[in-house]
């Protein structure tokens, strides 16, 4: 009890000056509530069939499922996440999740489109509370050790990414796509109790009111050049990962006759992927972001021509698909973490808007990859599909090729 209310003592001094340690616990308890909120993005994407099937949805309209959550992240991440720089960040968190909880039981009752579409917009927009505790993480974190420690937080946050679609597969198998709702809904409604009594309290000193807050986005978009290099590189990786995990399981569903469990034993093997996170922290902090960062590329790259390469149905091919699932994982989330740690460099008074800035820019990328994956796969296949993932991650590598030293961090 003395730990938590020691802890509970940490804030941001009015001087600007930072804590300079954060414990073991608190890092793991952030870790592990990122993970249980974002997971709620990703439940979906191995749904999709059911889902569509239930509500009613075609399938070139199926894309949707997902890209309405990440429409709906991008809109907390730009009009929510911006508020950590003014508000108490722990209150805020708790209130986000408040959302999300009502959005959950909503998804858990829907039985046509537009109730479920409406739920999952929702379901986006409060989660953005993972947004607020990963920089709050970095607020604790000396700058030292600032990349280790966003490493760790970003390491729960993406294992909650990758097991949340085999664990939707899983239960659906079991008892139906409800159920994953109604699940995640109690566990986040805990989580919320949770936090409200162990979290730190962070209470930001305000420079501005929320309108100011709100124009400075553009301000700080137009003069932080960082920003939006790294904005636009995890925006291009993140669209061929939503354009993969949107399409992959009607891949292995249509080609591979996988069942739902099938289909979650695919989706745990890209639960290897995010072992590139917590060691991109660490290697940033030694300077290495910039080689890392063209490494990133060449994985995705790498994974989309295997996929497009081997496209029969045997069982070769499913492990080199499976191969391409953790290339394409690790490259996203390390490039993740290198992005987070240099826009975290940036300063401490505006580093929740840059935060969501950031994330906004690149969930952009992923609804787009979502809406373009349902679309390529349902009227140009899987050769089509794979072929725009492949080129995605080629161009913007040669964008990578012309960052000047100013742009790196």
């Amino acid at each position: 009890m003395n730990q938590v209310t020691q802890m509970n003592r940490v804030h941001l001094a009015k001087d600007g000056s930072e804590s300079k340690t954060i414990p073991a616990w608190i890092t793991f308890l952030l870790a592990a509530s990122c993970g249980l909120i974002v997971a709620n993005l990703y439940y979906a994407q191995t749904l999709i069939g059911p889902i569509a099937a239930a509500t009613h949805l075609s399938s070139g309209a199926a894309g949707l499922i997902v890209t309405l959550t990440q429409i709906g992240y991008v809109l907390g991440l730009l009009f929510i996440v911006p508020l950590s720089d003014i508000i108490e960040n722990r209150r805020l968190t708790v209130i986000s999740l408040s959302v999300v909880v009502v959005a959950l039981v909503a998804a858990t009752l829907a039985s046509n489109a537009a109730l479920f579409l409406g739920a999952s917009l929702f379901i986006g927009l409060g989660s953005v509370a993972a947004q607020v505790l990963v920089p709050y993480a970095s607020f604790l974190a000396a700058e030292e050790h600032r990349g280790r420690v966003v490493g760790n937080v970003m390491s729960g946050l993406l294992l909650g990414i990758m097991f949340a679609r085999p664990l939707a597969s899983f239960v659906s198998g079991l008892w139906g796509w409800h159920a994953i709702y109604a699940i995640s809904a109690v566990i986040i409604a805990l989580l919320t109790i949770l936090l409200s009594r162990v979290l730190p309290q962070r209470q930001p000193v305000p420079a501005m009111n929320y309108g100011g807050l709100i124009r400075s986005l553009g301000t700080l978009l137009k003069n932080t050049p960082v920003l939006r290099r790294r904005a636009i590189y995890q925006a291009s990786l993140f669209g061929t990962f939503s354009l993969f995990w949107t399409t992959v399981s009607l891949r292995l569903a249509d080609t591979y006759h996988l069942s739902q469990q099938g289909i979650a034993l695919f989706a745990l093997a890209g639960v290897a992927g995010a072992v590139a996170s917590p060691i991109a922290g660490r290697w940033a902090d030694r300077g290495w972001t910039r080689p890392l960062t063209g490494l990133a590329f060449m994985l995705a790259a790498a994974a989309f021509l295997i996929a497009y390469l081997f496209q029969n149905d045997s069982r070769v091919t499913l492990g080199l698909l499976t191969l391409a699932a953790i290339l394409l994982d690790m490259g996203v989330s390390g490039n993740l973490v290198l992005g987070q740690r240099a826009i975290y460099s940036l300063g401490n008074e505006a580093r929740g808007r840059l935060n969501g800035l950031f994330m906004a820019i690149f969930f952009v990328g992923g609804a787009i990859g979502s809406s373009l994956g349902g679309w390529s796969y349902a009227y140009g296949g899987w050769g089509m599909t794979t072929l725009i993932g492949l080129a995605v991650p080629v161009l913007a590598f040669l964008y990578y090729l012309t960052e000047r030293k100013q742009e790196q961090a």
